[in-house]
């Protein structure tokens, strides 16, 4: 399995910006284009870009796909999105832009039968996010916290037809302190799927930790925060990687 580094362009009133922990109010705009920030990850060396559409995570529903659209057909690399995607119909509409992969949260713990209905339609083009806060998923833009544990979601989820996660550890998005990279393996063991870490990348050293599991089933990483702030540089990145 390849390592694959996900630039993420994270989506607020039509601009890319960053959150910290997923806090509304703590936001700092990168780029008042999402479009040229997806433009500048794909000259860099990116083979995926990583998107939110943050507005759509709090209203439930696709708020930027008009955007979003722009920014998969302006790039010639494969774009996921997650945000907000909650029926058939956002979905279908988000795959109809252009988009490659989407990326199902909340849903996957309030509405089980709609994601396995996803997971038996669109196959590999749909992957599960999962945000967890102290082992536990949280939904709703990770305003609740649910009582399902990580791992036995992907366990089960991956038994109807799972084929990516995407795995959060709330506490460290944001933050720069590195990532929970003990979870994300055992979240990786646990499904026995791809599993593909978010949030706490913030230097070199996290990638090649990620890095060396990927026999372990982990992925890739998405990396946004540091990016925007210069701490790691991508194209530096891809070529550590040897991607």
């Amino acid at each position: 399995m390849s390592f694959i580094i996900y630039p993420a362009i994270d989506i607020r009133n039509g601009k890319c910006v960053r959150l910290i922990q997923g806090d509304y109010n703590q936001e700092t705009v990168y780029n008042d284009s999402p479009i040229e920030a997806a433009k500048q990850w794909e000259a860099g060396g990116a083979s995926w870009i990583h998107l939110v559409d943050l507005d759509g995570a709090k209203e439930g529903r696709p708020v930027n796909h008009e955007l979003i659209g722009q920014i998969a057909r302006s790039v010639s690399v494969p774009v996921q999105i997650g945000g907000g995607l909650r029926t058939l119909e956002d979905v279908e509409l988000l795959l109809g832009l252009g988009v490659s992969r989407v990326i199902i949260g909340t849903a996957a713990i309030e509405d089980r039968s709609f994601v396995e209905q996803l997971l038996k339609q669109y196959g590999d083009k749909v992957a599960i996010g999962i945000d967890a806060r102290d082992g536990y998923v949280a939904t709703r833009g990770w305003l609740e916290t649910s009582e399902v544990k990580a791992e036995v979601l992907a366990a089960e989820l991956a038994e109807k037809g799972a084929e990516t996660f995407i795995f959060t550890d709330i506490s460290r998005d944001g933050m720069m302190k590195g990532p929970n990279v003990e979870a994300i393996v055992a979240l990786a063991k646990a499904s026995g799927k791809t599993v593909i870490a978010s949030g706490g990348v913030s230097r070199y050293e996290d990638l090649e930790a990620l890095s060396k599991h990927t026999e372990d089933g982990v992925g890739g990483a998405i990396v946004g925060k540091a990016l925007y702030t210069g701490s790691i540089e991508l194209r530096e990145a891809v070529k550590r990687m040897n991607l």
